[in-house]
């Protein structure tokens, strides 16, 4: 499944006995084929469940309301939005339905003994059905969504550091587990990547792939229905991550690259060398695809007394708007949901490659820059915290993820200019202004490319 599903995968009455009947001989798709109450689940691309979502913003107050509780706004791919549709549209698969869990929390499920996996906080916070602050469903909107069972249904929240219990009969005559074997419980692809990644309070992780994300810890987070994701954090109990996707990442670069640098990587980054920081006041906004945020499509340029413009003077202009514009979007809406970076930003992705694209990030948020390859973060993530897990259970207390696991391994690339840091910090808030103007002129006339 995609790294960013946020599944629901249904389990008949009567499943948790067929795992607990499993036959070590056999494998576990012929023995499981039975024991699902939906054949097909959902995954983070449906985008079906818009009017459930409007009626949980509208029980709850507005989606500002839902997005203080739950740290976001009510989104179509999120499980409980899903649930809500399941609930009204196949009541009769809903009925017999047993266990409703994430793909995490599913997976420990196979492993354990006896009973099924509780969904951690860091999943659970991506449902849209989770308190942020006390780690518990909220009940007007379980209740919506699958009536007064769908909290058994769920079951309870777990912290991500904890032992849920001894591996299955099953597992150990048919693979060799040591009936000691302890299963800690799972978090999320993205959660677990920011454990892959040793994030520590201070640190960002930006992914410079086709798509563009930022996340990292935060502290002291501010949920907003028109921002990015928060999450609890899968390593801190007391913390939180915050994540913000682009769709316009990489390909975005590239139709830039096509059209004012001939196709070339080396023209690009020899046209980002020559001009400025702050490109003599030139700022544009590149939205090849409709942007998650701000949510525009289209391609708009403004001079350095912010009036919009039909195009820019000399290619280098366009090499340096793209980069600029795409990493002060970054500074701004990362800064609008409490991450704060003190430390370092680490590069992933395959621009991580481009030294003056480094450069450029290093100077808009004012710390260093390291680069490193970290393949399959997201399972190395999950093993470290199996590690963190086993630790606290064994000192009956939590012990801190780095005490466990070290810091990152990731090499430093780029130091900051710190004058032209002081010149982002300004244009940033020029950057907020003219995006709130692209917003507007958006909303009138939806641009088309």
């Amino acid at each position: 499944m995609d790294r960013s599903s946020r599944s629901v995968i249904d389990k008949v009455k009567g499943a948790r006995t067929i795992l607990d009947r499993l036959s070590p001989p056999l494998g576990l798709l012929p023995q499981l084929k039975d024991a699902f109450s939906i054949q097909q689940s959902p995954i983070w691309m449906d985008s079906t469940t818009t009017e459930y979502c409007k009626k949980i913003e509208d029980i709850m107050g507005g989606p500002d309301k839902v997005a203080e509780l739950t740290v976001s706004r009510c989104f179509e791919r999120f499980s409980v939005n899903q649930i809500a549709k399941i609930y009204r549209t196949n009541p009769e698969g809903y009925k017999l339905t047993e266990r409703i869990s994430l793909v995490s929390s599913f997976f420990v499920s196979l492993f354990l003994e006896g009973k099924y996996a509780s969904i951690d906080p860091s999943d659970g916070s991506g449902m849209n059905a989770m308190h942020l602050k006390s780690k518990t469903w909220i009940k007007e909107i379980v209740e919506y969504a699958g009536g007064s069972e769908l909290i058994e249904k769920l079951g309870t929240i777990q912290p991500a550091h904890s032992i849920t219990g001894h591996i299955s009969k099953y597992f150990q005559k048919r693979y060799g587990f040591h009936d000691s074997c302890l299963i800690v419980t799972a978090s999320g692809d993205n959660p677990c990547t920011l454990a892959g990644l040793k994030l520590n309070t201070g640190d960002i992780a930006i992914s410079l792939g086709t798509s563009s994300t930022l996340f990292g810890p935060i502290l002291n987070p501010v949920p907003s229905a028109d921002e990015g994701n928060i999450m609890c954090n899968p390593i801190n109990p007391d913390g939180y991550m915050g994540m913000i996707c682009y769709k316009n990442g990489a390909l975005a670069r590239e139709l830039i690259r096509d059209e004012f640098a001939n196709k070339s990587w080396d023209t690009f980054s020899n046209y980002l060398k020559e001009t400025p920081a702050g490109n003599n006041g030139f700022i544009g906004f590149f939205f090849p695809e409709q942007e998650i945020i701000p949510s525009v499509k289209g391609l708009y340029y403004f001079n350095e007394k912010d009036q919009l413009i039909q195009s820019l003077s000399h290619p280098k202009l366009y090499i340096r708007a793209i980069v600029e514009s795409q990493l002060l979007s970054m500074y701004v809406h990362s800064q609008n949901i409490g991450l704060k970076v003190t430390q370092g930003v680490l590069v992933t992705g395959g621009s991580a490659k481009n030294q003056e694209i480094l450069q450029v990030i290093s100077d808009v948020f004012g710390v260093p820059v390291f680069t490193g390859s970290q393949s399959n973060s997201a399972s190395l993530g999950a093993a470290y915290k199996a590690v963190q897990g086993k630790a606290c259970h064994h000192a009956v207390r939590f012990v801190e993820f780095r005490d466990v696991v070290g810091t990152t391994s990731f090499k430093k690339s780029n130091l900051p200019n710190l004058d032209n840091h002081n010149l982002y910090k300004n244009l940033s808030v020029r950057y907020k202004g003219l995006e709130e103007k692209v917003l507007l002129q958006f909303s009138k006339s939806p641009s088309k490319l």
